[in-house]
C-alpha cells in the first residue's frame, strides 16, 4: 500500500489552514514536516514550534518529521512533545545512529533513517532491524522543486533483496508519473510536494493514491 505525504515546503504558508483542511477532505492524513539548518544542508525551514501550533490546531493529523540537521538528537524530546508520528534522522549525520532511533522509538513516534543521493544504501545494512521507516532522497536535500533522480530506485530494490520489511519512503521529484515505478520497486510512502501542493486538482492526486494504492 502506498500512502501520500505532501511536504510542508510547498504548502502556500499565508494560507496553511486552508491547505490542510483540503488535505484532509481529500482523505490525506500525513504531513511531510522539514527541518532544515542551513549548515547540514543549504536550507532554513521550520522549527519546533510550528509543530506543536499545528499538532494542537490538527492533533489527529500524522505528522512525519525529517530532520536535516547536524546534531538532531538535540531535537528529538522536543519533536517527539510537541506531536511528532514519526522522526526520520540522516545516516550521514552520525557515526552509529542507533541510540537516536531507539530514543525516538521509545518516544512513541515511528523512527526513520534516511540517505542522501550520494550515500550507498549498503550503510543502511547494519540498523534496519531497529529502523521503522527508510527515507530514499531522490534529489540532493535542501530545496523542493527538483527533478527526480531515477537511479536512486535501485536503492529500494536493494533494502526489499535484503529483507527490510518496514516502510520505505521516498522524497524528491515524486509525482503520479513516477508513483507507480515506486510502488512496483518497494515503496510505501511517497513524499510530493509541488505536485500535490500546486498541481491543477489536488483532489485529483489523492484520489490517484486511493485507486492504486
Amino acid at each position: 500500500m502506498i500512502k501520500l505525504t505532501p511536504s510542508l515546503l510547498a504548502a502556500d504558508l499565508m494560507n496553511l489552514g486552508r491547505e490542510i483542511n483540503s488535505m484532509l477532505d481529500h482523505g490525506v492524513d500525513q504531513l511531510h514536516f522539514d527541518v532544515m539548518d542551513a549548515h547540514f544542508v543549504p536550507n532554513l525551514s521550520f522549527g519546533p514550534s510550528f509543530c506543536r501550533a499545528i499538532h494542537r490546531q490538527y492533533p489527529d493529523l500524522k505528522i512525519d518529521v525529517h530532520l536535516m540537521m547536524d546534531n538532531p538528537e538535540k531535537y528529538l524530546d522536543i519533536f517527539l512533545q510537541y506531536g511528532a508520528s514519526s522522526i526520520t534522522v540522516h545516516r550521514e549525520a552520525f557515526e552509529d545512529p542507533r541510540p537516536c532511533l531507539n530514543k525516538i522509538r521509545a518516544g512513541g513516534a515511528l523512527c526513520g533513517l534516511s540517505v542522501k543521493p550520494g550515500t550507498g544504501e549498503e550503510t543502511l545494512l547494519p540498523f534496519l532491524d531497529e529502523t521503522d521507516v527508510v527515507l530514499i532522497m531522490t534529489v540532493e536535500p535542501g530545496f523542493g522543486g527538483q527533478k527526480f533522480m531515477p537511479e536512486q530506485v535501485d536503492k529500494i530494490r536493494f533494502l526489499r533483496a535484503n529483507g527490510f520489511q518496514g516502510i520505505i519512503a521516498v522524497d524528491g521529484g515524486v509525482n503520479t508519473d513516477n508513483a507507480g515505478l515506486l510502488k512496483d520497486a518497494g515503496a510505501n510512502w511517497l513524499v510530493m510536494g509541488t505536485a500535490y501542493f500546486r498541481a491543477e486538482d489536488p483532489e485529483a492526486v489523492a484520489r490517484y493514491f486511493k485507486e492504486n494504492a
